[in-house]
């Protein structure tokens, strides 16, 4: 499975950005797509998350600014970035959480993007 990243680049502070991540290859299900970031010297972090039953969860550092969605026939999740501050400039990686099946049953795995720059200055 392929999960590819597009939509990253520079904004100024207070503009607005939308990230797109499409999940491709051998997928039999998809539980739930996310988004996370890194920033220089800080570890990965959650940003928001989407079910393929639609519910949502949030950073709270994100809350009210960023919105995720997601089209379960498409395999595709967006992130739409508004009131974008300086604090939100990191690598942003599109993540996925599969399921499978096997002889021996059905199992979940996680993919994850190459991930995407997002920076944001004046």
């Amino acid at each position: 499975v392929q999960l590819v990243e597009s939509g990253g680049g520079w904004v100024q502070p207070g503009g607005s950005l939308r990230l797109s991540c499409a999940a491709s290859g051998s997928i039999f299900s998809i539980n739930g797509m996310g988004w996370y970031r890194q920033a220089p010297g800080k570890q990965r972090e959650l940003v928001a998350v989407i079910t393929s039953g639609g519910s949502t969860n949030y950073a709270d550092s994100v809350k009210g600014r960023l919105t995720i969605s997601g089209d379960n026939a498409k395999n595709t999740t967006d992130l739409q970035m508004n009131s974008m501050k300086p604090e939100d400039t990191a690598v942003y990686y599109c993540n996925a959480n599969l399921g499978g099946s096997g002889w021996w049953g059905q199992y979940t795995y996680v993919a994850w993007g190459q991930g995407t720059q997002v920076t944001v200055s004046s």
